[in-house]
C-alpha cells in the first residue's frame, strides 16, 4: 500500500517541465503609465536573469502613433522666396538663419528651433532650459548660373586657338562692348557708377579693354611672329657688363603688336539674378610655335560677394530673423 501512495503522489517531470515552462514564458500586456514623464527613461525588470529593460522609446513610439510629438526634419526649397514662406510660417523666438557663401555650393539655412539665447545652464537637474533639437530646418542651395559656371570654369585655363574661338563664339552673349566713357579711360561725373569701376581697374592693371569682334578675329588669325634684339649695359664704375636678349612679338606686317588685354563680360552670378559686369584679363602665352590663350575672370569675388549680400539682405528682411555667416550645428 506504501508503495501505491509514493507512486500516486510522485510529480510527473513532464508535468513539472510544462508548468515551469508556462512561467518562464508567461508576458503581460503593459500600458502607459498614467502620467508618465516622457522626458524621462522609465526602467522595469524583465524575468530573464532580471535584465533591465529601458522602455522609453517604445512609451515614445507609441505616443507618436497618430501624431509626431515635436516637429522634425529638413525642407529643400528651389528659390529664395520660398524659403522666406516657410521661415515665416514655421519660426519662433528662437529661430535663427545661417548663411553660407561658399563659392561652389552656397546656402542659407533657417533653424525653426534653434536654442535660446543667453547662457547655457549645465548644472541644472533638470536639464537646459535654453536648449533645442534643433531638428526642424530648412535649406536653399543657391544655383549658380550657367554663365558663372562657364566662365569660372575656363578662368586662368590656357586654350589653343581654336579652343578660344569656340568658347567666344558659344559665349558671345555674355560680352558687352566697352561704352565710349571707358574707351576714353577717364573717369567722371558724367559716367555711370559701373563705368568708373571698370576705369579704374583697367588703370590698376595696365589693361585695354576690346571689343568682341577683335577677339573672334585673333580666333581666326592670330599669328606671332617673334624676334631678338641684343642689348649690352655696361657699369663704367666697376667695368662690369649684362647682356640681354628683348624678345618682341609682331605680326605679319612686322609691327609690334597691340592687342587689347581685357574685355567686359555681365553675367548673373545666381540663374535668374541680375548681371554682374566684371573686368576679364585676356593673355596669350608663345611656347615654341604655339600660342596658348587664357582669359581670367578679375576678381569674380567681388561680384559673387555683391550678389550672395542682397539675397542674404532680403531674407534677413522679409524674416526679421538674425543671420549668421555660417554653418549650423550638426
Amino acid at each position: 500500500m506504501t508503495n501505491e501512495t509514493n507512486l500516486a503522489t510522485m510529480e510527473n517531470p513532464a508535468v513539472t517541465m510544462r508548468d515551469m515552462m508556462e512561467k518562464l514564458g508567461h508576458h503581460d500586456e503593459i500600458e502607459t503609465p498614467e502620467g508618465l514623464d516622457l522626458t524621462k527613461p522609465h526602467l522595469v525588470t524583465v524575468p530573464s536573469h532580471r535584465k533591465i529593460e529601458d522602455l522609453t522609446a517604445k512609451h515614445l513610439a507609441a505616443a507618436e502613433h497618430l501624431k509626431p510629438t515635436r516637429r522634425k526634419g529638413t525642407a529643400r526649397f528651389d528659390d529664395l522666396q520660398s524659403l522666406i514662406d516657410w521661415t515665416n510660417r514655421n519660426k519662433g523666438e528662437t529661430s535663427v538663419l545661417f548663411a553660407k557663401p561658399d563659392l561652389q555650393a552656397p546656402t542659407i539655412t533657417c533653424v525653426a528651433d534653434y536654442h535660446a539665447g543667453g547662457a547655457a545652464d549645465p548644472l541644472n537637474p533638470d536639464g537646459d532650459p535654453s536648449a533645442r533639437h534643433c531638428h526642424h530646418r530648412a535649406i536653399y542651395d543657391f544655383p549658380l548660373s550657367e554663365e558663372w559656371k562657364a566662365w569660372t570654369a575656363i578662368s586662368g585655363e590656357p586654350m589653343l586657338k581654336d579652343e578660344l574661338g569656340e568658347f567666344i563664339e558659344a559665349n558671345a552673349k555674355d560680352i558687352m562692348d566697352p561704352t565710349p566713357a571707358i574707351i576714353a579711360g577717364k573717369e567722371g561725373d558724367k559716367n555711370q557708377t559701373w563705368e568708373n569701376r571698370l576705369i579704374q581697374t583697367a588703370q590698376q592693371i595696365e589693361g585695354r579693354y576690346g571689343q568682341l569682334t577683335q577677339l573672334l578675329q585673333m580666333s581666326r588669325q592670330f599669328q606671332v611672329y617673334e624676334t631678338s634684339d641684343l642689348k649690352v649695359v655696361s657699369n663704367r664704375d666697376t667695368g662690369e657688363s649684362e647682356i640681354q636678349f628683348l624678345n618682341e612679338h609682331k605680326g605679319p606686317d612686322g609691327q609690334p603688336l597691340k592687342i587689347p588685354n581685357l574685355i567686359i563680360i555681365a553675367i548673373p552670378v545666381f540663374m535668374g539674378g541680375a548681371a554682374y559686369r566684371m573686368p576679364v584679363r585676356f593673355r596669350y602665352r608663345k611656347a615654341g610655335s604655339t600660342v596658348r590663350f587664357i582669359l581670367s575672370v578679375y576678381n569674380p569675388e567681388k561680384a559673387f560677394e555683391a550678389a550672395f549680400k542682397e539675397a542674404v539682405e532680403e531674407a534677413t528682411e522679409q524674416t526679421g530673423l538674425p543671420t549668421f555667416r555660417g554653418t549650423p550645428e550638426a
